[in-house]
């Protein structure tokens, strides 16, 4: 059976269009066609005027709904994740866990090689975040546990995860090239956070072959003009750059000045956390972010089409190009061909929100659910 979902505003590829439906079949988008053109024997289902976009992609998230996989990694905390998630609009999620012990890490990968046998299918994979990192720009994570790479350690996790290790940031300054090319050679998507790279540094590796750089502003060295520090350096070579648009972990104003710089680079993630009372990473929800015991500022509260409309209401950047931020471009960097657009041939995995941001439905593998919570 062809659906066919229509009424509807199309945004897509940093376009927005009105009078268009989308059909699908088989988990896939078999055409994009005009509001009349609609088969007699596809099924309707009628948007009433609410958008149509494609599905949120966010590659760093730790827990949600009290389960912290970050900090107790089990398979109820990534069944939590994807349940939540899907009912957000985010139809691919990188499950994060942050500098910890190597118990905790293994303990992460074994989850996950379990919890993917059973998923739904937006759960895509580990993103390691840390232990790899420069102590110099910690931030939330424990100093101690920090450390420098060996390529005999990586190579241990990413054999035992049997491909669930999909990205992981590191500190490149402090690692050997050895265990970058190794990382690089295995397929792992590099990204640079937590580093006090030089300007010089900055332009020695990214693109050379870090592609990616992970909460752009935060934990980095800050831009000086007699001492570039990083941030130009990553503004010249255009990596991949995550960045966390909640107003508290980036200043709107500083988004604006990256999106200027980065154009089709700058990819939004949530960072988001949850409540936790145990671990290395005790959250705890103070206001309108989430800190450590001692008050520092850790993981954020963001949903991804939250960060979407701040990103329209106070970064000043359009609805559809917002869009891609969340979608598009973090699909590119996940090589993830098939999504971030509603275009033939790409998979039927879209949301439906209302001017309110209000997320109505999630289409995910050519069902359309309807959002019950």
């Amino acid at each position: 059976m062809i659906k066919a979902l229509h009424n509807l505003q199309l945004i897509s590829d940093g376009h927005i269009a009105t009078g268009k439906a989308v059909l699908i079949s088989g988990g896939s988008i078999i055409d994009v066609i005009d509001d009349t053109a609609i088969p007699q024997d596809a099924q309707k289902i009628d948007l009433h005027g609410a958008y149509l976009a494609p599905g949120l992609i966010d590659l760093q998230i730790y827990g949600s709904g009290g389960l912290l996989f970050a900090g107790k990694p089990e398979v109820e905390a990534l069944e939590r994740l994807e349940n939540d998630l899907l009912s957000q609009g985010t139809i691919g999620f990188f499950a994060t866990i942050g500098t910890n012990t190597n118990e905790i890490v293994e303990k992460g990968i074994e989850a996950a090689k379990t919890f993917k046998k059973h998923c739904k299918g937006n759960y895509w994979g580990l993103h390691l975040e840390g232990p790899y990192l420069n102590p110099i720009k910690k931030g939330a994570h424990p100093a101690n546990l920090i450390k420098k790479g060996t390529v005999a350690e990586v190579k241990g996790w990413i054999e035992k995860a049997e491909g669930e290790i999909k990205m992981m940031t590191i500190a490149p300054e402090l690692q050997d090239q050895e265990l970058i090319d190794y990382l690089h050679q295995q397929g792992i998507i590099i990204s640079s956070g937590h580093s006090n790279a030089t300007y010089a540094e900055g332009k020695s590796f990214l693109n050379k072959p870090i592609p990616a750089v992970t909460h752009l502003f935060n934990a980095m060295p800050q831009m000086h003009h007699r001492d570039p520090g990083y941030i130009p350096a990553i503004f010249e070579e255009k990596p991949y750059a995550s960045i966390v648009p909640d107003g508290i972990h980036v200043d709107f104003a500083m988004v604006r000045l990256a999106k200027r710089e980065l154009g089709d680079k700058l990819f939004l993630i949530t960072d988001a956390v949850t409540t936790a009372n145990e671990g290395t990473y005790q959250h705890q929800l103070k206001g309108d972010r989430y800190v450590m015991p001692d008050g520092t500022l850790s993981g954020s509260c963001l949903t991804m089409l939250k960060g979407v409309e701040n990103c329209v209401k106070h970064v000043g950047i359009s609805l559809a190009e917002a869009v891609n931020m969340a979608s598009l471009y973090p699909a590119q960097l996940a090589s993830k061909t098939k999504k971030g657009k509603i275009a033939v041939g790409y998979d039927a995995d879209m949301v439906v929100f209302n001017a309110d941001y209000k997320v109505l439905a999630t289409v995910f593998k050519g069902d359309y659910l309807t959002k019950s919570a």
